[in-house]
């Protein structure tokens, strides 16, 4: 039964291949057991998928047997629907060359330019090999701490929740991967070998599970919060190059310098009173969880790095636009910056 269930996954899935002519990537919902969470994130994806559904297939990838989640799947002729009832990946040889591989969760809304925003992302990919990933999700994507849907920044940090990599790098990392999907940014972050993320200010996702793929971790403090883009940006137009690594250094070195340091207690009245962009610099952990949870941006830190860090430096707006970058002990020296 489980290899006529996969040979008919696999004939599917190669006829809708087969219609394919300027692929960029395929776009995997990874869903389990909440065919309503299924049905919202479909909905949201088709709503804008339609124009562009030749350059970015859709697919449904369920771990386990729900009856209402296999029904659900296959209700949609506009997808290709993928189970897996052993939890172990399904092996296929799919005709012609996808670019990239595009992954969200069950429970995630997008925004209105998410695939023209992933389109532009890849053409950067294939330039950069530094970049490791592209994620449409900020941790501190609240409402409170963002301001300019154009604006992109590379993180030392896997952003996680909507992400997409080349085809090579999945190549690299699908014979260790996780049999648990929520484990995506674990290893990532332990395989990215000095590789970066890129990910936007304003998101192009937007969770909205609270028992989903969050588990209920922070939601209704990080992740309700969030501002979901509803601006449409013409990513076509946009001149990306700023991001490649060489000259992305430069650029956020010359950023910091001119933000104004502020020391002592008190680091949110302080910055609320000063005009342009301000650094806050903190010793260690402790000192960095100290100063964050006085803005209420996240705490956390995972393999040794804060949440959306780049070089330790981690940047939010408070209050929009001013933006303020929490510095860590040794980012000058990492950035290249001898002296302010």
């Amino acid at each position: 039964m489980k290899a006529l269930v996969q040979d008919l996954q696999l004939k599917g899935l190669q006829r809708r291949m087969n219609k394919i002519q300027t692929p960029v990537a395929a776009v995997v919902v990874m869903a389990c057991n909440r065919a309503d969470y299924l049905e919202r994130t479909i909905k949201s994806i088709l709503k804008y998928q339609n124009a562009v559904a030749s350059k970015f297939p859709l697919f449904v990838s369920q771990d386990g047997s729900d009856p209402q989640v296999r029904k659900k799947a296959l209700s949609y002729d506009q997808l290709t629907h993928m189970q897996h009832l052993d939890s172990k990946l399904v092996q296929t040889e799919r005709p012609g060359e996808l670019i990239a591989y595009y992954k969200i969760a069950h429970d995630m809304e997008i925004a209105p330019d998410f695939f023209d925003y992933f389109e532009a992302a890849a053409a950067l990919m294939e330039k950069d090999k530094t970049i490791m990933a592209v994620s449409s999700w900020n941790d501190n994507g609240q409402k409170q701490f963002v301001h300019d849907p154009e604006i992109l920044y590379r993180s030392d940090f896997f952003p996680g929740l909507g992400w997409m990599l080349t085809k090579p790098t999945w190549n690299e990392l699908s014979p260790k991967w996780p049999k648990a999907y929520w484990d995506d940014w674990l290893r990532l972050q332990e395989n990215h070998k000095g590789r970066q993320f890129i990910r936007p200010e304003v998101c192009r996702t937007y969770n909205f599970g609270e028992h989903g793929s969050s588990l209920g971790q922070f939601f209704r403090q990080y992740l309700e919060p969030i501002k979901l883009n509803d601006v449409q940006v013409d990513w076509k137009s946009k001149d990306l190059s700023y991001l490649m690594e060489d000259k992305y250094i430069k650029l956020f070195a010359e950023i910091l310098k001119n933000a104004k340091p502020i020391n002592g207690a008190d680091a949110v009245l302080k910055a609320s009173n000063v005009q342009g962009d301000v650094r806050v610099h903190y010793e260690d952990q402790p000192d960095f969880e100290r100063i964050a949870r006085q803005f209420g941006v996240f705490q956390e830190w995972k393999d040794g790095v804060p949440r959306t860090a780049y070089k330790g430096v981690v940047v939010f707006r408070y209050p929009p636009p001013r933006r303020v970058f929490l510095v860590g002990p040794k980012s000058f020296e990492l950035l290249g910056i001898k002296s302010v």
